[in-house]
């Protein structure tokens, strides 16, 4: 990629979209892991770094794993195991938001302190409803 001005963001769906090794099978790893990232910021809207780091501790574990002798297939049934107990453990944890001041307050957490932007947020979410849509642009 051709460098141009820098870009700072602690977004890491954004850091893993603008990663490319040249050593193919490295990048193959970079593929997979900015893939998680994707899939993450499309169903949580946040939380790709956390995704990108779980992603890389459980490639390396793994590979130890694999090269201490575990079959692979017996790895992957244990990580699908292991996924399904933690989605169950989060479904149990969650907090279901029900006042315009909570959502107020994950949107300000959302946007890096900034109450203002959860505010707006909280407004827009009571005219769209829990089923409705808010697209952000950026301004020019």
């Amino acid at each position: 990629k051709s460098f141009g001005a820098p870009r700072i963001t602690k977004d890491g769906v954004t850091v893993a979209k603008e990663i490319e090794l040249e050593d193919k099978f490295e990048n193959m790893g970079a593929q997979m892991v900015r893939e998680v990232a994707s899939k993450t910021n499309d169903i949580a809207g946040d939380g790709t770094t956390t995704a990108t780091v779980l992603a890389q501790a459980i490639v390396q574990e793994g590979h130890k794993a694999v090269a201490a002798g575990m079959n692979p297939m017996d790895l992957k049934r244990g990580i699908d195991l292991a996924v399904t107990e933690v989605v169950v453990a989060l479904g149990k944890a969650a907090k279901k938001i029900k006042t315009s001041e909570e959502v107020a307050q994950v949107g300000t957490i959302s946007a890096n302190g900034d109450e203002s932007v959860g505010a707006m947020i909280a407004e827009a979410m009571q005219k769209v409803g829990n089923e409705g849509v808010i697209t952000v642009e950026e301004a020019k």
